[in-house]
C-alpha cells in the first residue's frame, strides 16, 4: 500500500500552468489508471485530465476554480495493487460479463450523472439521451468513447435530447482566487452570465498579450479577382472528389506558410534576453464555438498543398466542434492565420497569439471598383490583410516585406496553379 501523488501535467508545450475547472472524483473513490479524475483548463485547452495510478483517491489537494503550477500536486491517490493482482484484473477486462440488467443494477452508478462538456456537445448533437446510455467510466461515468461508439454504430436515439439546464450536474461554480472589482448594479431584465472556465483562459491569455506585447499593426489590400475564379471554377469538382470544401481560406494559409519560409524572422517568438527563430513552419488558426475559441495547429504548413491545408482545417475545425480536439492539436504554433473574413469583417486589428509575434488577420473578400494600370476602372475582389506584430520582435521594414510576399503569391494564383 502506498499513496501516490498525482501533479499538474503540462497540456501544451508553453503550458506553465492550469485550472481546475471540475473535478470528475470525490475523496474515496476507485479509480484506475488512465480514468478522467479532473478537468483541467489552460490557455490553450480544456482537457480531462487521467488517472496515473489505480487505487482510491484519499485527497483532492486542488480546488475548483485554482490555479495551479505545472508539477504542482493536485490530488493523493492509494495504490495497493501489485503486479501479480493487477493480472487476472486484465484478464476480466479481456473477457467482461454480459452486461445484463442484473449486473448493471450492482455497478457503482455514482458517477452515471456527471458529465463532461464534451460529452454534453456531442450528445446534443447527435439527439442521444444520455440518462439510456451505459457508462464505462469510474462510477458508471459516460465517456466521450461511450458517446462516439453509439454515433458510429448509427444506433443514436432519434429523439429530441434534453437541454443542457435539465442535465443534472455536479459542477460547482469556481471558487475566487483573487478579488474582483465590484459588480455593476443590475437592472431589471438584465442577465447574469457565469464566466466560465474556457472564457476565463480565453480572457487571461488576451490579458497577457496585450500586457506584455507591445502591438503595432499594419495592412495591406490585395486583389484576388484571379485566385476567387479559379477556386469558383473547382469548387464543386473539388468537393465530389475529395470529400471535403476547398475554401478561400486555404490559399491564403498556404500563401503566409510559404512567405514564412522566405521571411524566417515573422517565423519568432520573443524569449526574453533572445529572440527565438523557429525552424518549424506551424500555423495556428482560430476556430470559434458558440461561446469559446480554439487555436488548433497546422504543423509543417510550409510542406503541404493547398489541397493538404484544406484537408487540415476541415479536420481541425470538425475535432473542435465534436469536443475531441486534443492537447497535442494546439501544441507548436509559431504563427497565426485568422480568418476575421469568415463574419463579413473588412478590417480588424488582432490580439497576438503569445507567445508568438504576429498574427495575420484575412478579412471578407469584397467586390469594389478599381483604378487598373492602365487607367480604366474595373470591378475587382479585394480583400485586407491585416496584421499585428511584437514589435520587440519585428520592425516594420521586415513586416511590410512579408505581408507584400503574400500579395504577390496571392495575386499571382490563377488556373495554373496546382492546388495538389
Amino acid at each position: 500500500m502506498a499513496i501516490e501523488q498525482m501533479a499538474m501535467p503540462q497540456l501544451g508545450e508553453s503550458v506553465t500552468e492550469g485550472t481546475i475547472s471540475k473535478w470528475l472524483v470525490s475523496p474515496g473513490d476507485q479509480v484506475n489508471k488512465y480514468d478522467p479524475i479532473a478537468e483541467v483548463m489552460t490557455d490553450k485547452v480544456n482537457a480531462e485530465v487521467p488517472s496515473s495510478f489505480t487505487g482510491t483517491i484519499t485527497e483532492l489537494v486542488g480546488e475548483e476554480g485554482q490555479t495551479l503550477a505545472v508539477g504542482e500536486i493536485i490530488c493523493k491517490i492509494e495504490t495497493e495493487e501489485t503486479a501479480a493482482e493487477e493480472a487476472p484484473k486484465r484478464e476480466e477486462v479481456q473477457n467482461p460479463p454480459a452486461d445484463t440488467d442484473s449486473n448493471r443494477a450492482g455497478k457503482d452508478q455514482s458517477n452515471k450523472a456527471r458529465y463532461s462538456p464534451a460529452v454534453l456537445r456531442l450528445a446534443g448533437e447527435h439527439g442521444i439521451q444520455l440518462e439510456e446510455v451505459e457508462g464505462t467510466g469510474a462510477g458508471g461515468r459516460i465517456t466521450r468513447k461511450d458517446i462516439q461508439k453509439i454515433i458510429d454504430s448509427g444506433m443514436q436515439q432519434k429523439t429530441e435530447a434534453p437541454a443542457p439546464a435539465a442535465v443534472q450536474t455536479t459542477q460547482q461554480a469556481p471558487k475566487q482566487q483573487q478579488k474582483q472589482a465590484p459588480a455593476p448594479a443590475l437592472s431589471a431584465g438584465d442577465i447574469e452570465i457565469p464566466v466560465t472556465g474556457v472564457r476565463k483562459a480565453i480572457a487571461a491569455n488576451m490579458h497577457k498579450s496585450k500586457t506584455e506585447i507591445p502591438h503595432a499593426w499594419t495592412m495591406m489590400e490585395v486583389d484576388v479577382t484571379n485566385m476567387t475564379a479559379y477556386r469558383n471554377s473547382m469548387k464543386d469538382s473539388f468537393k465530389q472528389k475529395e470529400g471535403f470544401n476547398l475554401t478561400f481560406f486555404a490559399f491564403f494559409v498556404k500563401a503566409a506558410a510559404q512567405a514564412l519560409k522566405e521571411f524566417p524572422q515573422m517565423n519568432s517568438m520573443w524569449a526574453g534576453d533572445k529572440i527565438v527563430q523557429k525552424k518549424e513552419i506551424n500555423i495556428s488558426i482560430a476556430v470559434a464555438t458558440e461561446d469559446s475559441l480554439f487555436v488548433p495547429v497546422i504543423k509543417h504548413a510550409d510542406e503541404k498543398t493547398i489541397k493538404g491545408i484544406a484537408r487540415e482545417i476541415t479536420d481541425l475545425a470538425k475535432k473542435v466542434r465534436d469536443g475531441r480536439l486534443a492537447a497535442d492539436d494546439m501544441q507548436g504554433g509559431t504563427f497565426t492565420v485568422n480568418n476575421t473574413g469568415s463574419f463579413g469583417s473588412v478590417q480588424s486589428m488582432g490580439i497576438i497569439n503569445h507567445p508568438q509575434a504576429a498574427i495575420l488577420q484575412v478579412e471578407s473578400i469584397v467586390k469594389r471598383p478599381v483604378v487598373m494600370n492602365n487607367g480604366m476602372i474595373a470591378v475587382r475582389d479585394m480583400v485586407n490583410l491585416c496584421l499585428s506584430l511584437d514589435h520587440r520582435v519585428l520592425d516594420g521594414l521586415v513586416c511590410g516585406r512579408f505581408l507584400g510576399r503574400v500579395k504577390e503569391i496571392l495575386e499571382n494564383i490563377d488556373e495554373n496553379t496546382s492546388v495538389y
